[in-house]
């Protein structure tokens, strides 16, 4: 079913299971744009029980009287996840750029306008993401600020830390051509990071990114988020093997910051291969550092491999930096700068 506007240049894309709580506001989010162009917005049920779609219903009238068709559809009573349902909407959606936007969320009123704006003067094949405010206030702290100020560079050095895609997804907007580009998301259904995959293949594929440097979404924090049903280790695996494949395959040793547990969990994990390019770990832990070795005793060889612990200040570049950002008031990150390295070159961050 559908309310026909001609020519939507920009087509707002939202799936929606069981976000009857959230319609109103993310769809009163998208009336409010001074975007005054025609646009679509299209919706994907994937399996809701609850009043969403009657919620969805009662807007038509007004996105109407806006210029804002309603595209709805759905296939199948039980949910298939939102990597299914993303695609489902790109593929009937008719404009020449797509607005993600989750149920939950909620559009600042010149989000599409601005971003429109960046996308018209950038490479067609250019993933468009902005600053966040995060709701409840105080939510997230850390990982909203990342989000928010880490560099232009960064947004390409910074891709394989706990974090996930540097222009987070509710954000995201683009040509369609970057859609088809990738080929769409990843339909695992629940517990697949189908962003993050979809983030990794697009830079994969030289896509470029920018972030516009406003506020542009209320990213709303709750325990119903469909990203708590991604498990830490899933995401540990995808971040290790691309680490590996676009990264330490082309160093010939390395350098592992942090003799700690996360450090020692990211040796074992490599493969073998990359486990003898350790060059040894570093810390600034006196503890660690007096041990001298730190012994693999799951290894299966006769004669276990002996990695020396060493201070930050003796190590050799590059490193693979297993020290979460933002923890220590500052500390790490002054080491790391006093040691005058090139993120990206020689050094990244994995943590």
């Amino acid at each position: 079913m559908g309310t026909v506007v001609n020519n939507p240049l920009v087509s707002i894309i939202t799936p929606i299971y069981n976000g009857e709580q959230f319609v109103n506001s993310c769809i009163q989010s998208v009336l409010d744009q001074t975007h005054r162009g025609p646009l679509e917005l299209c919706i994907f049920n994937d399996g809701s029980t609850d009043s969403s779609m009657q919620n969805v219903n009662s807007f038509s009238e007004k996105l109407k009287s806006r210029n804002i068709s309603l595209s709805i559809s759905s296939l199948f009573n039980t949910p298939k996840g939102c990597g299914f349902a993303k695609n489902r909407c790109a593929e009937q959606c008719k404009g020449e750029y797509l607005c993600f936007l989750d149920i939950d969320d909620v559009m600042h009123p010149d989000r599409i306008k601005d971003q429109l704006t960046a996308a018209l003067s950038l490479p067609p094949l250019t993933l468009i993401g902005s600053q966040v405010i995060r709701e409840p206030e105080g939510a997230t702290v850390r990982y909203t600020r990342w989000i928010n100020t880490i560099s232009s560079s960064q947004l390409y050095t910074q891709i394989y830390t706990s974090h996930g895609p540097t222009i987070v997804m509710p954000t995201w907007f683009c040509h369609k051509s970057v859609f088809n580009l990738v080929g769409g998301f990843s339909e695992g259904g629940k517990g697949v990071p189908e962003d993050y995959i979809f983030f990794l293949r697009f830079l994969e594929l030289k896509g470029n990114l920018h972030r516009v440097d406003r506020p542009l979404l209320t990213y709303r924090h709750h325990s119903g988020a469909t990203t708590f049903s991604i498990s830490e280790a899933t995401l540990w695996d995808l971040r290790i093997k691309e680490l590996q494949k676009n990264v330490l395959c082309k160093w010939p040793q390395f350098t592992i910051w942090n003799a700690g547990k996360q450090g020692r969990r990211f040796y074992r994990d490599l493969s073998r291969e990359n486990k003898e390019k350790v060059h040894c770990f570093c810390d600034v832990d006196t503890k660690k550092i007096s041990k001298g070795v730190y012994i693999y005793e799951l290894s299966m060889e006769q004669k276990k491999p002996r990695i020396p612990i060493v201070h930050f200040k003796d190590a050799s570049k590059p490193f693979v930096i297993c020290v979460k950002l933002d923890l220590t008031d500052g500390v790490f990150e002054m080491n790391l700068k006093s040691l005058n390295l090139v993120e990206g070159i020689d050094y990244v961050h994995f943590s």
